[in-house]
This record gives structure tokens, C-alpha cells and sequence, in this order.
């Protein structure tokens, strides 16, 4: 089972008793560590402590003992050695790889052997920390995952160290681990939470004024407050699972449900969702994969029916070398409203994107697409094409910093009488920027806690359509 993500947000605007001193301050506080994460990634990585000379002859006598396969007397010594001498990489790392192979021993208890993996997990991690950029600490590491099975985590750091062009032996030893996470992984499960104050919950714009088309000419209408946007604490929350059975060696048949509940004081912004999916996923060839999948999707607002998707879905996926991974995918559904009938009609959405693993400390994600609704009504048709870029790099002492930014446009095939110009047709531009830092040393339960700063813009010609929002996040992350 995968590990659950739990997180806190917020999301501050100008008014509804957030006031733009709160608001800098926020901003002062991300670009500070900000900077502070850029400095530490131009420092000089801390180098291997060199050991005194009896601490040598004893992390040799270790060493001796491991290739004996005597890993319960190897770790009697670096067990105390690592205690007095905590900057040692050598102990550390030879702590580490003692503890995860006393783990395979035969006959060993199931407490014993998860105990020594986390002594071992944990050990790889602090070194990590200080320096992401040792590849061969990040290989043991992932093999510590594997053996533990948690193959989503063992996957990622298999996948790091490829992109650190290892030699040939070990890129073929990381395939075989690859290989094996692919054949045995049967469940996928996630559960998550957010307490989400938010000062726009139905994301309206803040407009005073508008300007209505009436009979050729712009008219201003004063707004009621009431209509302005609203601000609300809410609980969000979410979760699903997917089991993949064997069909063949390499077919597998997938069978998933998701489900999605945002509440808010009041209920009249309250949402909730669920989705069920099934159909085959074929291993075409090494590296390559694609899935067929029915899908069924049911949606409430304000605790009330909204609409019923049914379609299809189709997802693909191919390791193109060994730092980029390619995956496009494409849906279609036919939409049903429970009371606004004439927004029923069919959807499609399609997307490619890439992941790049410019080294091991740095990821780069791109992904773009189009989408496109057809309801009855003809003022609601329209179609969407979006781009999407992210970048994340590990640093020295622990941080992470992570960037990235979108853009949408839309075009809607009518009119928007009487919040459009008369000759126009509606058109919505909307962009965001989104920066992150976490620390990987601080950590409570296996989580670390990670500070974003999001900022979202709509810009369109069909007024009350339009919206700013500038939020910050804090909530948990697991900390590998």
C-alpha cells in the first residue's frame, strides 16, 4: 500500500479579513528560503569525514565479517561506531548495507527483518541528505525499498539512478529490478486529507462593476457584496485503489475505483465525485505498456446530482532512454445532467507528455493538451489547449525546491450575450505559477512538511467569468 499524503492549505486574496500584509509576508518567507535553498545548492558538498586509524582497522574487521555473511557481529561494531562517529560515511554506509542484508537472512522473524530495513532505509536517507548526489548510496537505498516492498518508492530511486549513467552491470541489475516491481505488483491504494480555507471557494470574480451588452450598448451594473467571492474553512477528502490481475504474462486486467468529498460550512459549495474504471493493460515490450479502460464517473454538488460520465480512457506509456520517460493518454465521455439538460453532450481530453531525469537530483516535467466539449447548447461549446511545466532539485542538506507553471486558453465556439461584446465570442486565458520547498531532514511519521506558493489568473471578455487568486500551502509530503 501506498503511503497516504496528508496536507494542509490555504489560500489568501485581498479581502474576505486576509490583508495584504499577510499576504507579504508570506511571499517574503518562501523567497528567503528560497534563497537560502540556491545558496546551500552552490556550497561545496560536504565531504566523507576521514575516520581516526583504530576506527579503520574496525571498519575493516566489519567489512570482513559482512563477506563472511556474519552480519550480526558486523553490526555489533558499526552499530557503536556509527553512534561516536556520526559523519563517518563509511561506517554509515557499510551500517546500512549490513542491516539490509542480515534483512534476506533465511528464517529470520518478520519484526526482526522490518526493523533492520528501516535501520537501513534510515541510514541511506541521512546520507542523502547531505549529499543527493551519491549514486551508489541512492542504488542500495532503492534495493532497501524493494526488498521491503514498496515498490512505488524503489521504482523512483532505481529510475534516478539510471539517469546518472551508471556502468553496464548495474544498468542491467536495475533492469532486473524493474522488471520483477512490474511482474509482481498486484494493489495500488491511496488516501488522502486537506483542511482547505479558501477566500474564493466558488472561484467568482471580485468585480464591482460590470458591463452588460443591452441593446448594442455597455451598461455598468453595480454588483450586491453578496455576490462577490466567499471565503470558507473546508475538509477535503480522498481516495481509491486499483488492483491489477494477471491475465497472461502480459496482460493484465484492471479493476479501480477513485472517489473525491470537499465540504464546506453551509453546503452550498460542497463536491464529491467517484469513479470506477476497468479494462486490460498489455505489456506490448520492455518499456512499453498501454491500457483500455471503461470508465464511470458520478458527480455532486451541494449534495445533489450533477452530472453522470460514461466512456472510455486510453493511457500509454514508454521508457524511451534511460533519463526520459514518454506517456500520452486520451479520453471520452458521454455527459448527462441530472437538471441541465442542455449542457449534456460528449467530452473529450487528450494529453502527451515526457519526464526527464536531467540527473539524479533533478526532474523535469512537461506535458501538454487538448480537450474539447460538444453540449447542446452551442454557447457552451468550446475547446481548451493547455501546457504544463514543472522542474524539482534536490539539494544539499536536505532541501527540495520545486517550480513550475501552466497556461490554458479556450475558445468558445458563440457568444456570451450580455456579459460579452456583442461581436465577440468568448475566450479564457488562465496561467499559473507554483514554487515549493521542503526539507527532507525534518520529518514527523515519515512525512516532511512542504511550503508552496500558488498564484492562478483567468483573464477572459466574458465577465464574472474572470478571477485572481494568489494562495500558499502547507501540508505534509513523504519524505523519500
Amino acid at each position: 500500500m501506498q503511503a497516504a499524503l496528508f496536507h494542509f492549505s490555504f489560500d489568501v486574496q485581498q479581502g474576505c479579513g486576509v490583508t495584504k500584509r499577510t499576504i507579504y509576508r508570506v511571499l517574503a518567507v518562501l523567497a528567503v528560503v528560497s534563497m537560502l535553498s540556491q545558496a546551500l545548492a552552490g556550497a561545496q558538498e560536504p565531504g566523507a569525514q576521514e575516520p581516526p586509524a583504530s576506527v579503520k582497522s574496525q571498519v575493516a574487521e566489519a567489512r570482513t565479517l559482512l563477506n563472511a555473511l556474519r552480519f550480526q557481529e558486523a553490526l555489533a561494531i558499526l552499530r557503536p561506531l556509527a553512534e561516536a562517529h556520526p559523519g563517518s560515511d563509511d561506517v554509515r554506509f557499510l551500517l546500512a548495507l549490513t542491516a539490509m542484508e542480515a534483512s534476506r537472512v533465511r528464517g529470520i522473524g518478520q519484526a526482526d527483518r522490518e526493523a533492520l530495513l528501516d535501520e537501513s532505509i534510515a541510514t541511506f536517507h541521512a546520507m542523502l541528505i547531505d549529499r543527493p548526489g551519491l549514486a551508489r548510496v541512492r542504488l542500495e537505498l532503492a534495493r532497501a525499498f524493494f526488498y521491503k516492498g514498496d515498490d512505488s518508492l524503489s521504482k523512483e530511486h532505481f529510475e534516478r539512478v539510471l539517469a546518472g549513467k551508471p556502468p553496464g552491470p548495474v544498468v542491467a541489475n536495475v533492469r532486473t529490478f524493474l522488471n520483477q516491481i512490474r511482474a509482481r505488483r498486484r494493489w495500488r491504494l491511496h488516501l488522502g486529507f486537506s483542511l482547505a480555507p479558501d477566500t474564493n471557494i466558488g472561484a467568482t470574480s471580485d468585480s464591482r462593476f460590470i458591463y452588460l451588452t443591452v441593446f448594442g450598448q455597455r451598461l455598468p451594473l453595480r454588483r450586491n457584496a453578496a455576490e462577490l467571492t466567499k471565503s470558507g474553512l473546508g475538509l477535503w477528502v480522498w481516495g481509491g485503489g486499483e488492483y491489477q490481475y494477471p491475465l497472461g504474462q502480459r496482460v493484465r486486467l484492471r479493476l479501480g475505483m477513485n472517489g473525491s468529498r470537499r465540504e464546506y460550512s453551509g453546503g452550498q459549495f460542497d463536491r464529491m465525485s467517484m469513479s470506477w474504471h476497468a479494462g486490460p493493460r498489455v505489456f506490448a515490450a520492455r518499456g512499453t505498456d498501454f491500457s483500455v479502460l471503461g470508465s464511470f464517473r458520478y458527480y455532486w454538488s451541494a449534495d445533489q446530482p450533477t452530472y453522470v460520465d460514461q466512456g472510455a480512457r486510453l493511457s500509454a506509456g514508454h521508457r524511451l532512454t534511460r533519463r526520459v520517460t514518454l506517456n500520452a493518454g486520451g479520453s471520452w465521455h458521454e455527459r448527462r445532467y441530472h437538471d441541465r439538460t442542455y449542457l449534456d453532450g460528449p467530452v473529450w481530453n487528450s494529453f502527451a507528455g515526457a519526464r526527464w531525469l536531467i540527473t539524479p537530483t533533478i526532474r523535469f516535467d512537461a506535458t501538454a493538451g487538448y480537450g474539447r466539449e460538444r453540449p447542446l447548447r452551442r454557447q457552451n461549446r468550446n475547446e481548451s489547449k493547455w501546457v504544463q511545466t514543472e522542474v524539482s532539485v534536490s539539494l544539499p542538506k536536505g532541501f527540495t525546491v520545486g517550480g513550475g507553471g501552466g497556461y490554458r486558453w479556450t475558445d468558445f465556439e458563440d457568444r456570451w450575450p450580455p456579459f460579452t461584446p456583442i461581436d465577440e465570442r468568448r475566450e479564457d486565458k488562465t496561467y499559473n505559477l507554483r514554487l515549493s520547498v521542503f526539507n527532507r531532514a525534518l520529518t514527523f511519521f515519515g512525512f516532511s512538511p512542504e511550503v508552496a506558493l500558488v498564484h492562478e489568473v483567468r483573464k477572459t471578455n466574458a465577465q464574472l467569468h474572470d478571477y485572481k487568486r494568489t494562495g500558499g500551502e502547507l501540508r505534509v509530503v513523504r519524505q523519500f
